[in-house]
């Protein structure tokens, strides 16, 4: 049977090539971005011979994401999810240090990239099957044990904080027997990655989507990076 994952935060980067890669695979993907920038997804499914669907959400809007899964649900019609997987993320000016970043740049980075992720893996969690996997884009910058230089501060801080909500995530469910996963894609050259990126995507994305279905079915929660190598906490 076809699988089907369920990809918050598709439209661009990293997100878009795991909706190609996934395509690739012979999966059936839903892929979700904000209103605005769906515009190739959108171009995209129409050649995907159905098999790629989209979806419009705002993860920082709770009303958005609670409409998102009343319409998951309605439209897989029972059907468990084998992977959501939520890419979402944003950065800040890489040079600003604690001492200096704004009090609403602070709150937007970490409100996208930690708070609003764990909202979408808990409202969402129920159509995930029950050995399915629920996946979230950390990054080997939320790692506190590898900080030895500091720099981009803000979006470690803000990844450190994925991290110990999926820790505490795991925790609240550790009868679950689904595969939790933050995964590290590496440091890939996109728009957010930018050009003196070490890795391509066609690097990071296929052996990241590797990685992922090799964790399938093993249960817990593992920080990974994109070869399957574990990443200090």
């Amino acid at each position: 049977m076809q699988k089907t994952i369920v990809l918050i935060g598709a439209s661009r980067g990293l997100g878009f090539a795991m909706v190609e890669e996934y395509l690739t695979r012979g999966w059936r993907v839903i892929a979700t971005g904000r209103a605005r920038s769906l515009d190739t997804l959108r171009q995209r499914a129409q050649t995907a011979g159905g098999a790629l669907e989209v979806e419009t959400v705002d993860i920082n809007e709770t009303e958005q994401v609670a409409a998102l899964h009343a319409r998951l649900s309605a439209r897989l019609a029972g059907r468990p999810v084998d992977l959501l997987f939520v890419n979402a993320g944003v950065k800040n000016d890489d040079r600003e240090t604690i001492a200096d970043v704004s009090t609403e740049a602070f709150t937007r980075v970490m409100v996208t990239n930690a708070l609003s992720p764990m909202r979408v893996v808990e409202t969402l969690q129920d159509l995930v099957a029950p050995g399915g996997t629920i996946g979230v884009m950390s990054s080997g910058q939320g790692s506190v044990a590898n900080n030895e230089n500091g720099n981009f501060e803000v979006y470690r801080g803000s990844k450190a904080a994925l991290n110990m909500f999926m820790r505490s995530y795991a925790a609240r469910h550790r009868d679950d027997p689904r595969t939790l996963l933050l995964m590290a894609p590496g440091w890939v050259r996109t728009d957010m990655g930018g050009p003196g990126a070490r890795l391509s995507i066609g690097e990071s994305i296929p052996n990241l989507v590797n990685t992922i279905e090799a964790q399938a079915g093993r249960g817990g929660l593992h920080y990974l990076d994109y070869l399957g190598r574990t990443v200090p906490w």
